[in-house]
């Protein structure tokens, strides 16, 4: 096999498939782009941890979906950690990176600093979210939180309500690289589905998951069995070492079944938040709950939670009575209309 040399092979999903298995898959590194999310908030490191390994599951999974839009996962439940969520944007151009943002909430009272954070959930749900844009009507599929990590929701989610066995390694934490004196957060993953075996002749890795029973049937077989045993020998530096290229990578885990890589996918920060979308989001209230949302200095504020973004509004441009103000007093015929102008 030809050696690939890139400096760094950080912040990338690379799609590839086994000829010989009719098994295809992705692997996923991040870095950077882990750090920066994780850095815009103070989350205690179990928090930090569980909110990277969903983050890991959605880059992997959002790679595998014909996406014009977004991808959600969501994870809700009734312990100290309540609510971590992740969304991948579909590349806007041909080529271009997609983008991922992620945030959590929990309660500090509550949270152990020596436990897991999956373990922290408590009893909840893991969702899947795909939002195909305007004109479309979003899905939605639930699977209860169980199998005792996030990886396990996610195969859990894909063989009950996708029919595609599904299998995913993933390590999260901190390092430090060489010659850095900072350590800071990496995640990688490797996930694995079968193909019919009518897909053997094709290397598509954009090919639609079908449902049939020859995908369940290929779960059981000795390709799969061969192929999944062959992943978890994966080790954790090589998952996550900036300088080991992915597709060397593929080709060590799994050379026995002639893989194919293909083009690499990009990631980066990215938040879809902007003033417009909170402004239209405060719209739905009325100038009363306005009133209340009104701070000292006579200003309205919204922190984005994804990317710690900070606005801040006039109260008699929000709401959707803007006939009066934010005391809930009729304003003059032309001040109505210039806060309807601003909506």
């Amino acid at each position: 096999m030809t050696e690939t040399k890139e400096l760094s092979w950080d912040d990338s999903v690379l799609p590839f498939q086994l000829e010989r298995s009719d098994i295809r898959g992705r692997i996923a590194r991040l870095g950077p782009v882990l750090e920066h999310i994780l850095s815009r908030h103070d989350y205690p490191v179990p928090v930090s941890a569980v909110l990277a390994e969903l983050t890991t599951l959605t880059a992997l999974i959002g790679q595998t979906i014909k996406l014009r839009w977004k991808l959600s996962l969501q994870v809700r439940g009734n312990g100290a950690v309540r609510t971590i969520a992740t969304d991948y944007y579909a590349p806007e151009t041909e080529g271009g990176p997609a983008r991922m943002r992620a945030w959590a909430s929990f309660d500090a009272d509550r949270l152990q600093l020596d436990r897991p954070g999956f373990d922290q959930i408590g009893q909840g749900y893991f969702a899947v979210l795909i939002d195909q844009g305007q004109g479309t009507t979003p899905y939605q599929g639930l699977t209860p939180l169980a199998g005792g990590s996030l990886a396990a929701c996610a195969q859990t989610y894909f063989e009950q309500s996708e029919q595609l066995p599904t299998q995913f390694e993933l390590t999260v934490g901190r390092s430090r690289l060489p010659g850095h004196h900072d350590e800071h957060w990496r995640a990688g993953g490797v996930m694995l589905q079968t193909l019919p075996a009518s897909s053997h002749a094709s290397a598509d890795p954009e090919e639609e998951n079908l449902k049939s029973a020859d995908i369940l049937q290929g779960a059981q077989s000795e390709d799969w069995n061969r192929a999944t045993t062959l992943m978890s020998t994966v080790e954790d530096i090589e998952l996550v070492d900036p300088t080991l290229p992915l597709p060397n990578l593929v080709y060590r885990l799994f050379h026995e079944d002639e893989p194919t890589s293909f083009d690499r996918q990009n990631l980066v920060f990215g938040c879809s938040c902007s003033a417009d979308r909170v402004r239209g989001t405060l719209s739905i209230y009325s100038a009363k709950d306005i009133a209340h949302m009104t701070n000292a200095d006579g200003i309205v504020t919204a922190d984005c939670q994804f990317c710690g973004a900070h606005y801040e509004f006039d109260p008699q441009s929000l709401g959707f009575d803007a006939t009066v103000d934010a005391k809930g007093k009729p304003l003059p015929h032309s001040d109505a209309r210039e806060s309807r102008a601003g909506l």
